[in-house]
């Protein structure tokens, strides 16, 4: 099953997502944060081994609008069925609002080179909230590997790096929570391979809570994992070649 407990894009409405990797957040929270400050990703591609991220745009959304038809991901994510034009009216939301950051997983092999587009390359999406208006340094994290062909390999792990590694470098996260479902033993077991301490556990929503405080040291080990990746631009990538030579 998922990673963590995965929460997918509908997390800000205040589900308690419970799908792959983690993410929890209790509706869009008033930040004095600029409307710019989530919007800093919008054309960054970020490169790695396994996967590349892209920023979540309207052409992605029919694809995950699929995917959301799945009642195993409703149930995981503790989310409703949306209408089409519901689904991009969301992801309208993580373009604008403040207190998200979002992209969408691919598959690096897939993708490189324009192998194929983005939409038919989509393993998932990783996202991070900021969840206390006291402390714009937590960052509460999430992923979602929505294709079961691709659970198991690798790719969530190589996500969930990347995007911590992104918001301690780009956002100023010092610290990363993840809340993932009591049963979801391979969710729990990865994060704290990622050195991840459990610091809760509810009950009532039967989650767990996980939390690594990034140190120097652990800094300097989640940017070793990630040394390999590489930040481009999404719309020079998009362009094609003849464009870009003129």
């Amino acid at each position: 099953v998922r990673l963590a407990n995965a929460g997918s894009l509908r997390a800000p409405q205040g589900a308690v997502p419970s799908l792959g990797f983690t993410g929890d957040t209790s509706g869009v929270l008033g930040f004095s944060l600029s409307a710019e400050a989530m919007k800093i990703n919008q054309n960054t591609v970020l490169q790695g081994q396994r996967v590349t991220l892209v920023p979540y745009t309207s052409a992605h959304v029919p694809r995950y609008h699929e995917w959301m038809q799945s009642e195993e991901l409703q149930r995981l994510t503790a989310s409703e069925p949306l209408s089409l034009e519901q689904e991009y009216e969301m992801q309208r939301s993580w373009r604008d609002d403040a207190d998200k950051c979002t992209f969408i997983v691919l598959d690096m092999e897939r993708w490189s080179g324009q192998a194929c587009a983005d939409e038919d390359c989509m393993v998932g999406d990783v996202n991070l909230f900021l969840t206390d208006t006291e402390d714009p340094t937590l960052g509460e994290i999430e992923i979602m590997i929505a294709e079961p062909s691709y659970r198991g390999r690798g790719f969530g792990k190589e996500a969930t790096l990347m995007m911590m590694s992104y918001g301690v470098k780009n956002l100023g996260i010092t610290k990363f929570e993840a809340k993932i479902g009591q049963e979801n033993e391979a969710s729990i077991c990865m994060f704290k391979k990622l050195h991840f301490k459990e610091v809760a556990v509810n009950s009532v929503f039967q989650e767990v809570t996980l939390r690594l405080d990034v140190s120097d040291q652990e800094r300097r080990w989640l940017l070793e994992q990630t040394n390999h990746v590489e930040e481009k631009s999404y719309v020079e990538l998009k362009l094609p070649d003849r464009v870009l030579e003129t």
